[in-house]
């Protein structure tokens, strides 16, 4: 028992009857509500828990150690974790439970683990209780709800005060079914339908809560624990440890997506280029999955607050079968919808680099434009240590792809690194190689020293006008390639900001587990850091993804950006003329161009609906939102069909609605962009 030495008898059955009053307290008797049997930590908990805190002091990029400090902001993620939209504890609660805001750093480092399991089974039996209150709520619904009351509830849950006792707690939960049963009114379904699947969705939910254990209180505690060095910094349980990333890819007879536990929700992080849900057009980063149903009929099973791995398990399933998902949109965050994606495997040959050429005209005057499309960073590192001269790799791939281009004589080349969420180091450092002379690429620093990578080949395999394209999910390796490329003046970056991942991250083995800890971050030659704010474009596009959800800035407790000292490089004449001329010309054109006009509604229409603060409980109100979203929504789509001499649509349900995905609207003003760039460039005598 050495480990809970710092307890003594008397302060600590003082805890315990603390908080055995806020576990079961006569409130809850008093109605009833079955309690949940506590859940203990196990001594091999508390021997693992010394483990993580000495690795994360001794091995974590920041060097920082646990103190009071961390210890608050441990406490403050805990309890976000577990009450995220602050509808189980009250201010009661936080007022007895605060004193241990600023012990958990003493307690951690000798494995003391009682605290935080106490806080669990406070979050544990106030769940369970109003789980059970919503549906006790249920069977009475039709005849004791009123829907034509001007009742809201707020939007932003997080922001919220906590409310003052237990009592001042039912009134949330009730709202909460309330605003439930809209969503399914809204869904036209009928109300016998409504009580049925209410049944099943918070039974389930009450089940799932039950057979919570203590590996799984374990893995969670220590996740607010990691999360406070950085949110890529996470502690694996060994039944998870295989994975080494905390994302789940579903690129195996899936859909193609990257998932990730926030709260109780599954969310998309990002879409595995040309995967089934990217070439869908219906899933999109920052959405929420809810629910997951199979095949075109089958039953829609609920899945708030279930494991990861679970909900991946119910998302996976045979080649060429349909997976429906429930998602809260985040483009439309105050309603649901349902979405049917047909299974695939994302083929690696879709994830190579491609190219095409476009022809484009300017009055008189006609350009070749070559394409380079790059999805990630890929390389065949088994054949590459096995000193293989042919693996296959990005650089090799676009290497071959240039010299095709060459010969047709092209005068610009688009890289585009849309949604490229990374890959090889190796790879992002040889593809510049392939622009530039040589010189250092990228810096690269840990707790001990800066290191560089080179281009030590002085020869370039393409000398004409280049433009990047990058967008909020082009991330890691892209964005060393494309900040390399802006340091250097060796081509004009067009799009909105990268995703701002920075930093570099290792495994450890930890016992039975496994410790994902970062440990290094990333610095362009500029000295620029990648990290948090990404990779700012010389040329700005409207904003398409959710800031407030895509993104590394959109991590609690993300890195900050920051700079070391400027390396040495030799960069090519400053293209800041270029620039004023390119923002002119692109300013000039998109006041009139139809594709960019739809999108700036488009993505206005989306801001009016997420800058709502509250949410209308009255159901009739919400179907009038609902209807006039879809009719503006309808006629921005139809005055874009109409610019192209198309027929109007008379409803959004209309086959047709997809005329053009916005990648490709994005891409054809890139390719005038990179008309004006090849014009501009040559009247400037800028040459690489």
């Amino acid at each position: 028992m050495k480990p809970f030495k710092r307890y003594t008898p008397f302060c600590y059955f003082k805890y315990l009857l603390v908080l055995s009053l806020l576990l079961v307290s006569p409130f809850m008797i008093e109605r009833g509500f079955a309690q949940t049997p506590p859940i203990a930590p196990l001594k091999t908990h508390s021997i693992q828990c010394v483990k993580i805190v000495s690795a994360l002091e001794q091995y974590h990029y920041l060097g920082k150690k646990l103190d009071k400090v961390v210890s608050v902001r441990i406490f403050d993620h805990y309890i976000k974790s577990l009450d995220p939209y602050r509808q189980l504890l009250t201010q009661e609660d936080m007022d007895t439970l605060g004193q241990y805001k600023y012990q958990f750093d003493r307690h951690l480092k000798n494995g003391v683990l009682t605290p935080a399991y106490d806080i669990f089974n406070l979050y544990l039996s106030r769940s369970t209780l109003r789980l059970e209150y919503i549906l006790k709520l249920i069977k009475t619904w039709e005849k004791d709800m009123a829907f034509d009351l001007d009742d809201v509830m707020a939007v932003d849950n997080e922001s919220r005060p906590f409310q003052k006792s237990p009592e001042d707690l039912y009134p949330l939960w009730k709202n909460e079914l309330k605003n439930h049963i809209i969503t399914l009114k809204l869904d036209n379904q009928e109300n016998a339908k409504i009580t049925d699947s209410l049944e099943k969705i918070y039974t389930s939910r009450l089940t799932r809560l039950a057979q919570t254990n203590t590996d799984d209180v374990f893995q969670l505690f220590m996740n607010s624990v990691t999360n406070s060095f950085d949110p890529h910094t996470q502690y694996f349980a060994p039944r998870v440890s295989e994975d080494f990333d905390i994302h789940m890819s579903l690129s195996l007879e899936g859909i193609g997506a990257v998932l990730q536990n926030e709260y109780e929700y599954t969310k998309v992080v990002r879409l595995i280029p040309k995967g089934p849900a990217d070439k869908s057009h219906l899933l999109m980063p920052g959405d929420k999955i809810i629910g997951v149903g199979q095949g075109k009929d089958g039953e829609m099973k609920d899945t708030i607050g279930q494991r990861i791995d679970d909900v991946v398990k119910l998302i996976r399933g045979p080649m060429n079968t349909y997976v429906r998902l429930k998602i809260i949109p985040a483009k439309k965050a105050d309603s649901t919808t349902t979405i049917s994606i047909l299974r695939d495997k994302v083929k690696l040959e879709e994830q190579s680099a491609k190219k095409r050429v476009v022809t484009l005209t300017r009055g008189t005057l006609n350009f070749k434009i070559g394409i380079i499309e790059i999805p990630n960073f890929y390389i065949d590192f088994a054949a590459y240590h096995r000193g293989e001269k042919d693996y296959k790799s990005t650089t090799k791939d676009v290497q071959k792809l240039l010299l095709e281009l060459k010969q047709e004589n092209i005068d610009g080349v688009i890289v585009d690194l849309r949604d490229n969420g990374g890959g090889s180091l190796k790879e992002s450092n040889d593809l510049t190689g392939l622009f530039l002379k040589s010189g250092p690429t990228v810096q690269i620093k840990t707790k001990q020293r800066i290191t560089r990578l080179y281009d030590e080949d002085p020869s370039i395999e393409y000398t004409g006008p280049l433009v990047v394209l990058i967008n909020r999910m082009s991330a890691s390796a892209s964005e060393i390639f494309a900040g390399a490329i802006k340091d250097y003046n060796r081509g004009v970056i067009v799009g909105t900001n990268s995703f701002g991942k920075g930093t570099v991250q290792e495994l450890k083995p930890l016992g039975e587990g496994k410790l994902k800890l970062t440990t290094a971050k990333f610095y362009r030659v500029s000295g620029e850091s990648t990290q948090n704010q990404g990779v700012a474009p010389d040329l700005n596009y409207p904003q398409i993804y959710k800031i407030k959800d895509t993104g590394e800035s959109s991590l609690e407790g993300a890195l900050l950006w920051d700079t070391i000292t400027k390396t040495q490089y030799k960069a090519y004449k400053q293209l800041e003329p270029v620039y004023q001329a390119l923002s002119k010309e692109y300013q000039e054109r998109v006041r009139h161009d139809p594709g960019m006009v739809y999108l700036k509604n488009r993505i206005e229409l989306t801001d009016q609906l997420n800058h709502q603060e509250t949410l209308s409980l009255n159901l009739a109100q919400r179907r009038e939102k609902v209807d006039l979203y879809s009719a503006q929504e309808l006629e921005n789509e139809n005055e874009y069909r109409m610019a192209l001499g198309k027929e109007p649509l008379k409803s959004l349900d209309d086959d047709g609605i997809k005329l053009k995905d916005y990648k490709e609207i994005i891409m054809e003003q890139t390719q005038l962009v990179m008309g004006d760039f090849i014009t501009i460039a040559a009247r400037l005598g800028y040459t690489w």
